[in-house]
């Protein structure tokens, strides 16, 4: 087996942070956190954005938010948006008070297509009047 050295000391931090949750494994969102390209305290937070929230996967639209991997219930938005950002937050050694105070800037669902609306013309009196029909009799 592979010694506690082979391990990144950031998700180290993220296991024992979260170990205790078995459902949904948060220290899995807390780690991509850790391991997120940005340079900056701000660019790893803006990718726990992009991983937590749903978005469009086909440009322009909207119905393939849907088929998006991030957790889709509004509160598994926010619990993968808080555990990345604990991950960002052992990563750029930010404290614990400063991380907690970041919220998400932006709605948890998609927002829903505009919805058409169908209008149905009255039927004209002159089409299909009795008299048109011919009489056929047996």
């Amino acid at each position: 087996m592979f010694s506690g050295d082979w391990t990144p000391p950031c998700g180290s931090c993220c296991t024992k942070k979260y170990a205790s949750l078995v459902q949904i494994p948060w220290r899995v969102f807390c780690k991509k956190g850790c391991n997120a390209d940005g340079d900056t305290w701000e660019q790893c937070i803006g990718k726990c954005t992009e991983i937590c929230y749903k978005d469009p996967v086909l440009e322009d639209r909207q119905w393939s938010a849907y088929i998006d991997r991030s957790p889709g219930q509004d509160s598994y938005s926010l619990e993968c948006f808080n555990a990345c950002v604990s991950g960002c937050g052992f990563r750029f050694e930010v404290p614990t008070e400063k991380v907690e105070e970041i919220k998400p800037n932006r709605p948890s669902k998609p927002s829903p297509p505009p919805e058409v609306k169908r209008t149905t013309s009255p039927p004209d009196s002159t089409v299909g009047s009795r008299e048109d029909v011919p009489c056929t009799s047996a």
